[in-house]
């Protein structure tokens, strides 16, 4: 049991590589959500995982409702600079889902209207617009897997 990581419309392959890469080295799982910015034979996306792809677990889906209907009972936090609490100030669970939006516009607004006690964000100074991100998944990934114990990690 570890995380989900749900990317919903990313757009650069670079970002979707890193992050591929950080879901393959802590055991989360990726699911990514079209339409996608990039094609997956993407050089960039494939040189950004390095040789990490045999390590993830992606799932692809046409929407964000299609995943959502998959994973009825899930747990769905949602990262986005308009949150309200601070990543570190929710209880994460095994199996829980963290979703971030695409890179130029984040995740749609019904989406955070419809979630907002479930609206997440990472701390910044107030003139910074937003982090990079794979900087993002990281920072909260890593977070929710100290909170339940970095399972299968050494």
């Amino acid at each position: 049991m570890s995380i989900n990581i749900v990317l919903v419309e990313p757009e650069i392959p670079q970002n979707t590589g890193n992050i591929a890469r950080t879901c393959a080295a802590t055991g989360c799982r990726l699911h990514l959500v079209r339409p996608l910015g990039f094609s997956v034979d993407d050089k960039h996306l494939k040189r950004a995982g390095l040789d990490y792809w045999s390590l993830v677990d992606i799932q692809y889906y046409d929407s964000f409702s299609q995943l959502k209907e998959k994973y009825a009972g899930g747990l769905f936090y949602f990262s986005t600079t308009k949150g309200h609490k601070h990543y570190a100030e929710v209880q994460y669970r095994p199996d829980c889902f963290i979703v971030f939006g695409k890179e130029t516009a984040g995740l749609p607004k019904p989406l955070l209207e419809e979630n907002q006690e479930y609206c997440i964000r990472v701390p910044m100074i107030r003139d910074a617009r937003s982090l990079n991100l794979g900087n993002s998944v990281a920072i909260v990934a890593y977070e929710a897997l100290r909170q339940i114990g970095f399972p299968n990690m050494i």
